[in-house]
């Protein structure tokens, strides 16, 4: 086999295995975008009948959500524990930047939202609050799922075939 071929095949697969990435981190942010979903209903759950203190009641939300957003969700409340006067606010900041690599552009906005929103006002105004967010996540959601199928196969054939124009253009 000559070397052009070899090499074409690395970057016909090379190519592909980028489309096939930016598929994942689709499917990755849909997810994501669920588990806050869920995380922010069972938060106005909390709030709204247990009037759980603001550290518990991230540290619990955490629990009910896996992977990235328990830890961004942990680290928040332990920096609402350890402050002496805690700013909800600027603990979500720290907690969205020591996990930014890990968090989508829509998510980041999001928990930076709520983190302006928790702990500001009174029970009704962070109920209405985690209402609007959840409202936004939906939305976000909906955009990400009107043609997901499509879109996600797009950027698998889109990689493939980059790399097939690629390989053709340096043989």
């Amino acid at each position: 086999m000559s070397y052009k071929w070899i090499g074409a095949i690395f970057i016909i697969a090379g190519c592909g295995g980028f489309g096939f990435s930016m598929a994942a981190a689709h499917r990755r942010e849909v997810q994501l975008l669920r588990q806050l979903h869920r995380g922010l209903q069972f938060m106005q759950s909390e709030l709204k009948y247990r009037l759980t203190p603001l550290p518990e009641l991230c540290r619990q939300a955490g629990k009910e959500m896996g992977g990235v957003l328990r830890q961004i969700f942990s680290d928040m409340a332990r920096e609402l524990d350890s402050r002496t006067l805690p700013d909800p606010g600027d603990c979500m900041a720290f907690a969205v930047k020591k996990s930014r690599d890990l968090l989508p552009g829509s998510l980041r906005k999001l928990l930076t939202r709520l983190g302006r929103s928790l702990g500001r006002f009174d029970l009704n105004g962070q109920l209405r609050g985690l209402e609007a967010l959840s409202a936004a996540c939906e939305e976000e959601l909906s955009l990400l799922n009107k043609n997901k199928d499509i879109r996600i196969r797009n950027y698998q054939t889109l990689g493939l075939c980059a790399g097939a124009a690629l390989a053709i253009l340096f043989a």
